[in-house]
């Protein structure tokens, strides 16, 4: 027999046009904060914004900035998927943000909604509670 493993997600890495934004995005909907901010191993800059054990690395270098890319939904990742316990709460501050929710989903064994971010990244925000 083999032993059983437990593993969780520690981090995804994005790439953004403008890590700040994002970074002080993910702050204001889920009250993360900047774990790590400083310049990327192959050349521009990355913000590891997340809580004590988990988080998002927002990365963007000149080329990217400049030319502003669109990222196309789906190409390899379709979303990220967020729980939170006010999820009515998050809602008015993806609104408030400027950003759109869409497809709410009521059922079991919970609620959600998605948006997109300014550079076309889906993110889905769900509750348990």
């Amino acid at each position: 027999m083999t032993e059983a493993i437990t593993a969780r997600i520690e981090h995804v890495n994005i790439t953004v046009t403008n890590p700040k934004r994002s970074a002080d995005l993910f702050c204001a909907l889920f009250g993360w904060h900047i774990r790590w901010e400083g310049p990327s191993m192959l050349g521009g800059h990355t913000l590891h914004v997340g809580d004590a054990d988990d988080y998002i690395a927002v990365y963007s270098n000149d080329d990217v900035r400049s030319k502003k890319p669109h990222f196309a939904k789906g190409k390899p990742m379709n979303h990220i998927g967020i729980v939170v316990d006010d999820l009515d709460a998050v809602e008015q501050k993806v609104i408030a943000a400027g950003l759109e929710p869409f497809s709410h989903g009521d059922y079991d064994p919970g609620r959600r909604f998605y948006f997109f971010d300014w550079d076309g990244i889906e993110f889905e925000i769900v509750s348990y509670s």
